[in-house]
């Protein structure tokens, strides 16, 4: 059975008025100065996205490009709104096996997003790491870096962005299987925290989505990808779980706390390690969650129920 089913997104999509979605006038006043991201914030979200990659450690690796996509690059901006922070490289520079570049870049972008509560003007912060060259669809995408615009936003045409609907997707699966990974190295309190985070997160996201683009918005699609491929699930019986092991006793917990407190000062591992990355990508395979992940969001091309237009989600 196809976890994604089109059908149902079209049948939901005959009582949504398109034309009435709550489109603004103009784009965010605190951003955009006429067509031009406002200077103060391009040189601070340039300051994010070099701290972030800078602290990878790639040695010989440079950002080919930093864009500012997403409702805050648009007319569809809502006080629920985050802000999508893409930095653009090339993978092979890293390594010849792309797969486990992308894969590297996920985790990386994973557990920054789920480590810090970056915000400008009270939106979050929300990076991500995109392959130099990969088509990206979207009403509007900025160079940060070029201060341009790359595609220019629209007021008068709203279209399913599922190419956005499928990076967010993928993003938060990424969030909720570091998660999952901490609840496996037995660092409950850790998992437990990130899960409840995530959980308000995506709370959020969908009811932003509701607010300004109905049953329809890329927000709300993106909910329904997440309980349909089982995540939402993972993610409650993580909280769940995750709670019950810190209530539990077993051992000595005046030690394991205080390995708790020293784990946090541990600074995170710098660089690009083939082999290190080739057992995560073979732990998160023997889990089935790069073999079905592409399925689970449906990015291997239209299944036969999706409507002409729609792949990518």
């Amino acid at each position: 059975m196809k976890l994604y089913d089109w059908k149902e997104f079209i049948q939901e999509a005959k009582d949504v008025d398109l034309e009435s979605f709550e489109l603004k006038d103009s784009l965010h006043p605190k951003f955009w100065d006429g067509n031009k991201l406002v200077p103060e914030i391009r040189q601070k979200l340039i300051q994010i996205a070099t701290k972030f990659f800078d602290d990878l450690g790639l040695e010989g690796v440079d950002i080919d490009d930093i864009t500012f996509t997403g409702s805050l690059a648009n007319y569809n901006w809502s006080n629920y709104s985050d802000i999508d922070l893409h930095i653009k490289v090339d993978f092979a520079k890293v390594d010849e096996n792309l797969k486990l570049v992308e894969s590297f870049f996920r985790s990386k972008s994973a557990n920054w997003n789920n480590k810090h509560k970056i915000t400008i003007f009270d939106f979050e912060v929300e990076l991500y790491v995109e392959k130099t060259g990969e088509t990206h669809i979207s009403t509007g995408i900025y160079s940060i870096k070029d201060d341009k615009w790359l595609t220019m936003p629209s007021k008068t045409e709203y279209k399913i962005d599922a190419e956005t609907v499928s990076n967010k997707a993928v993003a938060l699966i990424d969030r909720i299987d570091t998660a999952l990974d901490l609840f496996e190295d037995k660092k409950y309190d850790e998992a437990h925290n990130m899960a409840s985070g995530l959980k308000d997160k995506i709370k959020k996201l969908r009811r932003s989505g509701l607010n300004t683009g109905g049953q329809f918005s890329t927000e709300n699609l993106v909910f329904k990808v997440l309980r349909r491929n089982g995540y939402l699930g993972k993610l409650f019986d993580l909280i769940r779980d995750s709670y019950d092991k810190m209530m539990s006793m077993n051992g000595n917990y005046e030690k394991k706390f205080k390995s708790f407190i020293d784990e946090d000062q541990i600074p995170e591992e710098k660089g690009f390690d083939r082999l290190k990355e080739e057992e995560k990508y073979q732990n998160k395979v023997k889990r089935g969650y790069m073999d079905n992940k592409e399925e689970l969001i449906g990015v291997r091309g239209r299944s036969k129920s999706s409507p002409p237009g729609f792949q990518g989600v």
